[in-house]
């Protein structure tokens, strides 16, 4: 049976579990983890029972990298590792710090970071050895660029990490400790270990970091003691809130009448907390029309936030 077909299994296989949580709305955090975990497993077993090697399909080549028939090795050389502390490694970093981490970029941006980490660290690599043809493997470049975004962002939130000790350590502490341990290695290494794809993946994150947490679950530089302290939740709260539009403005302009007039009051008595405010603007959709083509409206998620929108034309109605 051809060697890519056996790639592709392992793709799906690979792909599965960050599909399921993301459709689950799930932590795609431990989705990646669970997909790097199933991805070496079935890796493993290739090479023990059929002596297939997936490397040759899917490993970065970084004198082909940029060639179009081989672009898919940016991404699928972090799902490729070799061997068991490699992927343990890698995966100690990705839940300790990414789990965090998720709680204040939210599902979608954190995906995105990681997914910058891995091309960061990959592309570093192939052009500091464009004419090499030795494969590079596994996600330290993802595992490099969580720490950097996580830097750029929330520098004192603390977390759990085995820093000398296995306690909490700040964010600042284990990145710079971690990234200058690399800076340090890189120009005297004689190992396989590709110091400059973890250094470029960290330095991607770290410039990006901003733009990509921009609108996020959590504002950049918020101090609460980090998500698993007793106020991250309230923390993500507040920010929800502080994004909730202006119920006193009014697109109607005074024109509605019986049951949607008084649940608009309603509304904007009671309307300064998410569950309630989803709840009247549930009620006024039912109610209500569009102001514009009298339409109906319907209730919209933008972001953990309920806004009206118009049924028919959103560009109608969005409010408040």
């Amino acid at each position: 049976m051809s060697p890519w077909f056996w790639f592709g299994i392992w793709l799906l296989i690979a792909l599965g579990p960050m599909v399921h949580s993301w459709y689950r709305n799930t932590p795609i955090s431990l989705g990646i983890s669970i997909s790097l975990m199933l991805s070496f497993l079935l890796q493993s077993l290739l090479e023990m029972t059929i002596g297939l090697n997936l490397f040759a399909q899917g490993a970065l080549v970084p004198a082909v990298a940029f060639e179009f028939e081989h672009l898919h090795r940016l991404f699928t050389s972090a799902w490729l590792h070799a061997g068991i502390l490699h992927i343990l490694g890698n995966l100690l970093v990705i839940i300790l710090v990414g789990v965090p981490l998720e709680q204040r970029l939210g599902r979608g941006r954190f995906l995105i970071t990681y997914l910058v980490g891995v091309l960061g660290g990959n592309i570093g690599w192939a052009l500091a050895n464009s004419q090499s043809f030795v494969f590079c493997i596994g996600a330290s470049g993802a595992a490099f660029g969580l720490l950097g975004c996580y830097l750029a962002g929330w520098p004192r939130d603390e977390i759990e990490f085995p820093l000398i000790l296995i306690r909490k350590w700040p964010v600042a502490w284990i990145a710079l400790f971690k990234f200058g341990i690399e800076i340090l290695q890189y120009p005297t290494s004689t190992s396989n270990i590709a110091h400059l794809a973890h250094i470029t993946g960290f330095i991607a994150c770290y410039v990006l970091a901003k733009p990509i947490a921009k609108g996020g679950l959590i504002p950049i530089g918020t101090i609460d003691g980090g998500p698993s302290a007793s106020g991250g939740q309230a923390a993500q709260r507040q920010a929800l809130m502080s994004r909730m539009g202006d119920l006193f403005t009014d697109p109607w302009e005074g024109k509605l009448k019986g049951p949607a007039l008084r649940t608009l009051q309603r509304l904007r008595e009671e309307g300064d907390e998410l569950e309630t405010r989803q709840a009247w603007l549930e009620q006024l959709a039912e109610q209500a029309h569009c102001p514009v083509c009298q339409g109906d409206l319907k209730t919209i998620d933008s972001a953990g936030i309920t806004r009206l929108s118009c049924a028919s034309n959103p560009s109608h109605l969005d409010w408040p």
